[in-house]
């Protein structure tokens, strides 16, 4: 990596002839027209602007597909290097400072408009004048008018007009040559005016050739960094806007073999990715999938960190992207069948990506359909729940779970890390206060896969109810009933009063004992007592309890149903049932 000063007029004349591009996953330029007026100000006060970042380019190490700088009418030319950070200030710089058409940007509404910039010759000598005041901006037209343009306010269209406001046009400002022909017409517009030409010599001293001599730092990275140091350094340098992923990467490599990389994604992402379950699906975490599954089948090691992914090639890419789509609606399957309907009640998003490229691989001779293998696959998912296995860095997990699930189904002594590693605390159950953590939502899945029906219609809560009810979380002795009690929060606010509910039952039980309600929901007829004590009990609720408004004994016997669905699903006990710590918090043992 090396740092040096480059003069504007060395920068510009790179990008004027395309030496210096972007590379393709740069977004467009987007600064509006007053920034640009405060940018060519601070170059013109001779302040400093930033450092920019190039890459060496020409290499096979990194191959990008590139594009010129808005503007420039350099065609069919290989850079040398490319624009990392900086990109908005040098397409500024050239568009306003060296570009003979006028720039395209915007006004702070967002409105598209084009612009020429002029300097006012006396304001820029004026101490007392903020520079960029000075800075005008002007229409395409070079009017600027009023009255819906019925009235000109400054007329800009031919040189003398320049000449007659003193208004120098900036774009020329880099070129030498087009400065001293536009001085030779000025002062003699002026007719070599004494105090013109002193006023000149003023404003080519203090603005003009500092400007020309203006110089701009530039880190230029070594053509042999790797792709993911790259993706990094972007990162880094680009905190302040869109963030670069590994997909705009990727996208910009594969385009140099013309595959449209953004396009194959979107048409998948449309046909097949725009479910409630799938849509959460990035394009990256379908790209970490793919590299996981291509590392895995070629037998080696098997990775996907940002490194691997950034060296996934087109053909791995299309060798594997059709299987591993079909493989990510098998899981979606999956998790159907578990009760998990949406993404806003999916534990972990990141628990789909080996999850589809184990339903990939299986999917192989449909093995995936095989009951044994399948229940393998769902005790492992429950085991990263339960275990809360998936809540940061992933990348290796993936791998052990790929690698380890797929040596499970073919020797049940060699059980998967997640399912050894998993574990659940019987205290966890008071912490589970929201919808925010995955082994809630689990608990809540497991309530649906129980097929628990609704108070009051009685209907299972599938996917269609799901759907149709409005189901959402509520309390089984409701909140208001409990704050008046003064129960403990810890308690009364836990996944272990909740159960999903839909929309009108919940209306129903309002904020009274659940005795109360349960009766109101008698008397109006809806349901009898002895139905209506079967629905209970189909979401784990202790009928006598919830009858009698044990609070207590309700807490208590719950929670030990629910640890009862937990270690059914992981396939694992839960020790510590009846141990102090849980005595404690729970004011009895839940063994």
């Amino acid at each position: 990596m090396q740092t040096n000063d480059r003069q504007i007029t060395d920068l510009m004349k790179s990008i004027d002839n395309g030496t210096t591009q972007l590379p393709d996953f740069q977004r467009g330029w987007v600064w509006d027209d007053n920034r640009i007026r405060a940018l060519i100000a601070s170059i013109t006060n001779n302040f400093p602007v930033g450092a920019a970042m190039f890459l060496e380019y020409g290499n096979t190490n990194i191959r990008f597909k590139y594009r010129v700088i808005e503007g420039s009418p350099a065609k069919d030319i290989a850079p040398s290097e490319l624009i990392l950070d900086g990109q908005q200030r040098l397409t500024s710089i050239y568009s306003s400072l060296y570009n003979p058409n006028p720039v395209h940007t915007r006004t702070d509404k967002g409105k598209d408009i084009k612009r020429f910039y002029y300097i006012d010759i006396e304001k820029a000598l004026d101490s007392a004048t903020d520079r960029v005041d000075a800075i005008i901006s002007i229409p395409e037209t070079r009017l600027i008018t009023s009255n819906f343009g019925r009235d000109i306010e400054l007329d800009l269209s031919t040189p003398d007009k320049e000449y007659e406001h003193k208004l120098f046009p900036l774009n020329i400002i880099l070129d030498n040559s087009k400065t001293f022909i536009w001085m030779q017409s000025y002062m003699t517009y002026h007719n070599n005016d004494a105090t013109i030409v002193q006023e000149w010599m003023n404003f080519q001293g203090n603005i003009i050739m500092p400007v020309f001599q203006y110089k701009i730092p530039v880190i230029l990275l070594d053509k042999n960094t790797p792709k993911e140091a790259v993706c990094q350094v972007f990162e880094n340098v680009n905190t302040g806007g869109v963030s670069l992923t590994v997909f705009e990467l990727i996208t910009a490599v594969f385009a140099m073999d013309d595959f449209e990389l953004r396009k194959d994604w979107e048409q998948r992402k449309n046909a097949y990715f725009n479910g409630d379950l799938l849509s959460i699906i990035s394009a990256t975490d379908f790209l970490t999938a793919c590299t996981l599954l291509s590392t895995y089948q070629k037998g080696g090691t098997v990775s996907c960190k940002k490194k691997d992914v950034l060296n996934l090639t087109l053909d791995e890419y299309q060798k594997y992207a059709d299987d591993l789509t079909n493989g990510f609606v098998e899981a979606e399957k999956i998790l159907q069948e578990e009760r998990i309907f949406s993404s806003k009640d999916l534990p972990y998003s990141t628990q789909f990506i080996p999850l589809a490229v184990l339903c990939t691989i299986l999917s192989k001779n449909n093995q995936i359909k095989t009951t044994t293998i399948k229940n393998k696959i769902k005790q492992w998912y429950w085991c990263g729940v339960f275990g809360e296995m998936y809540g940061s860095a992933n990348e290796t997990r993936y791998v052990l779970d790929v690698v380890g699930v797929m040596d499970w189904i073919s020797d049940d002594t060699k059980v998967p890390k997640t399912v050894q590693d998993s574990y659940f605390n019987p205290t966890r159950l008071l912490s589970l206060q929201s919808r925010l953590s995955a082994a809630y939502k689990g608990i809540m899945a497991l309530i649906l896969k129980n097929h628990c029906q609704d108070f009051i219609s009685g209907r299972e809560m599938d996917f269609s109810v799901y759907k149709a009810e409005n189901i959402d979380i509520h309390h089984i002795f409701p909140k208001d009933y409990c704050e008046k009690q003064k129960y403990d929060k810890a308690k009364w606010n836990s996944v272990i009063n909740k159960t999903p509910i839909t929309y009108s039952t919940n209306r129903e039980i309002g904020g009274v004992a659940p005795s109360v309600y349960l009766t109101k929901i008698e008397n109006k007829g809806q349901v009898s007592s002895d139905i209506l004590d079967t629905y209970l009990t189909t979401h784990w609720i202790d009928v006598v309890s919830c009858r009698n408004d044990n609070f207590q004994e309700h807490i208590i016997k719950r929670a030990k149903m629910l640890l009862n669905a937990i270690e059914k699903a992981t396939g694992k006990s839960i020790s510590g049932r009846d141990s102090e710590d849980v005595v404690n918090a729970f004011g009895g043992k839940l063994s």
